[in-house]
């Protein structure tokens, strides 16, 4: 069999500066999200202002977020070696870790600005979806967040390019491209909560629609994966995610855990459905869900 050679994960060097393709594609998610939340902040009436603003804000709390939340689920090495916390380039970070520092960031700016956090949150949803699909490519260039070892024949009966099936080689064994499954899940999202604003729905409901439908693919997603952050939990709580993740054992194999025996994303994910399902309940219950997604809403003011 001939050789199969690897994409360079750096994308080209400036004298001793390495630029990896990691990055270039982070960032290049992050101004075609920012740009897509402007057009559609204009149909309401928001200048562009607001949201470069507002990535001030949410930029650094996602990237100490990302950074935080991986440290603390990883405490046992960070405790031993305090000085590689800040040791973002070698890797690690979390997706749920920079939702919790965006979202927050974004609730305090929104506030700020005199604007109701679920308008801003429902403008920026499909964004924040979409950014993260280009972002998981990132993850395919490093060749990490991959599931467990399938056969190259699996991958071809997929239909993939060779580019991506060959980056799927690792140390001598092909992988599930799970990057690919959490990107493609992640723009057939993005999808829907277009088509879904179409209809008007009352405030807030795109934005928990996002946190729903991520939180599904994720939690899925993630038992294939062979990296998971994980801790030791009770075994009925092993038990009750395993019984939620049965159907996916009709085509796959969970991928192998390195430590602990709950996956911390999916436990995130189960977490994450059952509060919005139950916030759109109690805000429609109570009276609080009145107003729709395309009424006249605060217009901030340009800074």
């Amino acid at each position: 069999m001939a050789a199969v050679q690897a994409l360079d994960p750096i994308a080209f060097k400036l004298g001793p500066l390495s630029v990896h393709w990691y990055g270039i594609i982070l960032g290049t998610a992050t101004l075609v999200g920012l740009w897509v939340a402007v057009r559609e902040g204009r149909r309401h009436g928001w200048v562009s202002d607001v949201f470069f603003d507002m990535l001030v804000w949410v930029l650094p709390a996602a990237i100490v977020g990302a950074r935080l939340y991986y440290v603390i689920f990883q405490w046992d090495y960070y405790a031993q070696n305090p000085m590689d916390i800040i040791a973002v380039w070698k890797g690690g970070i979390a997706i749920h870790g920079a939702l919790i520092g965006a979202i927050t960031a974004g609730y305090f700016y929104t506030r700020k600005k005199g604007i109701p956090f679920l308008q801003m949150a429902d403008i920026v949803a499909p964004s924040l979806l979409l950014g993260q699909a280009i972002g998981r490519w990132g993850n395919f260039m490093n060749q990490e967040a991959h599931g467990g070892e399938v056969s190259r024949s699996f991958l071809e009966d997929l239909h993939l390019p060779d580019w991506i099936v060959n980056q799927m080689y690792i140390d001598g064994a092909y992988y599930h491209p799970t990057f690919l499954y959490e990107s493609v899940w992640n723009v057939v999202g993005v999808a829907i909560l277009v088509v879904l604003r179409k209809f008007n729905p009352r405030r807030g409901e795109i934005f928990f629609g996002y946190l729903i439908w991520y939180s599904l693919g994720r939690f899925f997603i993630e038992g294939l994966r062979t990296d998971s952050l994980a801790f030791d939990g009770p075994v009925w709580l092993e038990g009750v995610l395993e019984v939620l993740w049965s159907p996916m054992y009709v085509l796959f194999e969970p991928g192998a855990m390195a430590y602990g025996n709950i996956r911390t994303a999916q436990l995130v994910s189960v977490l994450t459905v059952i509060a919005a399902v139950a916030v759109i309940i109690v805000r429609r219950s109570t009276g609080r869900a009145k107003v729709k997604y395309l009424d006249a809403g605060e217009v901030p003011e340009a800074t």
